[in-house]
C-alpha cells in the first residue's frame, strides 16, 4: 500500500485533497433537499486583451517659466493678465524710470553709444580702404628694402664726393659694401617686413566684418548695456500663456519678487513612476490612456515620449520616470493637476481569456476551478499578458465554454496576486 501511494507526487495529493474537501464541503454545508449550492461561473471565451501598466502624475507644460523682477521700484505698465496668450519678447510689465537705481538709467545712454560704435565698425568702408592702402606701401616699401639688401651681397656702384678749389667733384666705381652698410640694411629690411605683416593682419581683421575683434567686442558692449536696461522690465522668454500674475500698478516691488508665470500650454506632459517590474514592457511611442479627478467622465488619449534609463529607489522601491505627452488636451486640462495614465504595452487579438478574480495559487502553481457536473474540479494554467481584469490563457485544459468559477473555494490556495 505504501508503495502504491508514493507513486503519487505532492502537488497531485494536494489537488485530490482540495477536491475532495470541496466535494465534502457542498454535500455537508448546502441545505438540505436543495441542488448544491450555486457558483458564480462564466463560460471561457474568447477575445481581445489590452494589457497596460498603470501610474498616476501631475500635468506640466514642457516649457515654464517663473519671472522675477531683478530691481527695486515701481510699476508703470502691466501688460498682460492672467489667461493671456503673448509672444516671445513681449514686455509684460516695466517699472518707472523715475524709481530706477541711477546705473539703469544711466545705462540707456550707454546703450546709444554701443549701437552707434557698433553700426559704424559694420557699415563703414573707410577703415578698411585705408587699411588696404597701407598695405600696398608697406609691401612698396619692403621690397625696395629687400632689393637693396640683396645688391649688397655683390659688388655695388660707389660714388665718392669731395670738395676741390670750391667745386664739388664726384668719381664712380664697383666695389663691396662696408660691414655697417649691410647690418644697417638688414635692420631696414627686417622693419620693413614687421610693419607688411602688421599691415596685413589689420586689413585681414576689417575683412572679417562681423566676426572681428572689434565688433565681437561692440556687441558685447551693447548686449551689456541693454541687459542693464532689461532689469526695468518682464519680458517672456517664449510663446506661452500667462498662468500667474501679480503686479499693478502703482506696486513698489523689490528684487527677487514674483512677477509672472508663464507656460507653453501647446503641449502638456506627465511624468509618471514605472516599477522596475514594468519598466521594460515601456518603450517610446506607445499609446497611453489619461483620466483626472478634476474632470469626470471623461478619457484623454496620450503617447510615450520619454522612459527613463537609471532608476530611482525611493522607500526601497525601485522606479523609472516615464513621460506621457497628452495628444488632444483641452482648455480643461490645467498643469498641475493630477492624472491617473494607463500606458498601452500590449494587445493580442482572438485568445481565451480568464478572469483574474478566479486564478488561485496552488502549491505556487496558478489554478482556476472549472464547474463540471457541479463540483469544483481545478486545472493547473499557465498565463500570459494581462489587465486588470484579464489574462491570457496561455496553457492549461481550459476550452471554450468551459464553465470557470469566480468565487472557487479558499483553501488550498489563496487568489491570484494576492
Amino acid at each position: 500500500m505504501k508503495k502504491f501511494f508514493s507513486k503519487f507526487s505532492r502537488r497531485t495529493w494536494i489537488i485530490i485533497g482540495v477536491v475532495i474537501v470541496a466535494i465534502l464541503a457542498f454535500l455537508l454545508f448546502r441545505p438540505s433537499g436543495e441542488p448544491v449550492a450555486a457558483f458564480q461561473t462564466v463560460p471561457a471565451e474568447r477575445g481581445d486583451l489590452v494589457a497596460t501598466v498603470g501610474a498616476t502624475g501631475s500635468v506640466r507644460a514642457r516649457q515654464t517659466a517663473t519671472l522675477v523682477w531683478q530691481t527695486n521700484g515701481i510699476v508703470e505698465a502691466v501688460n498682460a493678465q492672467i489667461g493671456d496668450r503673448v509672444a516671445q519678447d513681449f514686455v509684460l510689465a516695466s517699472l518707472s524710470k523715475s524709481s530706477l537705481n541711477q546705473s539703469i538709467i544711466l545705462a540707456e545712454a550707454d546703450l546709444i553709444s554701443a549701437q552707434k560704435a557698433l553700426e559704424d565698425l559694420l557699415s563703414s568702408d573707410t577703415a578698411l580702404l585705408e587699411a588696404q592702402k597701407a598695405v600696398d606701401q608697406a609691401e612698396k616699401a619692403y621690397e625696395k628694402a629687400y632689393n637693396w639688401r640683396m645688391e649688397l651681397n655683390g659688388k655695388i656702384d660707389i660714388t665718392e664726393t669731395w670738395w676741390e678749389f670750391g667745386v664739388l667733384k664726384s668719381k664712380q666705381y664697383k666695389g663691396y659694401a662696408s660691414q655697417e652698410t649691410i647690418e644697417q640694411a638688414d635692420k631696414d629690411l627686417a622693419l620693413a617686413e614687421s610693419r607688411l605683416n602688421d599691415a596685413r593682419r589689420e586689413y585681414d581683421r576689417l575683412l572679417k566684418g562681423e566676426d572681428s575683434a572689434d565688433v565681437v567686442a561692440a556687441k558685447a558692449r551693447v548686449d551689456a548695456a541693454q541687459a542693464t536696461l532689461n532689469m526695468a522690465h518682464l519680458t517672456a522668454p517664449f510663446d506661452g500663456t500667462i498662468t500667474q500674475a501679480s503686479p499693478e500698478v502703482g506696486d513698489q516691488v523689490s528684487s527677487g519678487v514674483v512677477g509672472f508665470r508663464i507656460d507653453d500650454l501647446s503641449s502638456l506632459l506627465v511624468d509618471v513612476q514605472v516599477s522596475e517590474v514594468d519598466i521594460n514592457s515601456v518603450f517610446v511611442g506607445q499609446d497611453a490612456t489619461l483620466s483626472f479627478d478634476a474632470i469626470l467622465n471623461q478619457e484623454y488619449n496620450g503617447k510615450v515620449v520619454q522612459v527613463g534609463q537609471a532608476g530611482e529607489t525611493v522607500q526601497g522601491v525601485v522606479s523609472f520616470t516615464v513621460t506621457v505627452e497628452l495628444t488632444d488636451a483641452d482648455e480643461l486640462v490645467k498643469p498641475g493637476m493630477t492624472a491617473a495614465v494607463n500606458i498601452v504595452v500590449q494587445e493580442v487579438k482572438d485568445v481565451v481569456l480568464v478572469p483574474n478574480r478566479a486564478v488561485r495559487l496552488v502549491d505556487g502553481n496558478r489554478v482556476v476551478y472549472l464547474l463540471q457536473n457541479n463540483i469544483p474540479i481545478p486545472v493547473e494554467i499557465t498565463l500570459g499578458a494581462s489587465s486588470d481584469t484579464m489574462s491570457v490563457l496561455a496553457g492549461g485544459d481550459i476550452n471554450e465554454g468551459d464553465l470557470i468559477i469566480l468565487n472557487p473555494p479558499t483553501f488550498g490556495g489563496g487568489p491570484f496576486g494576492g
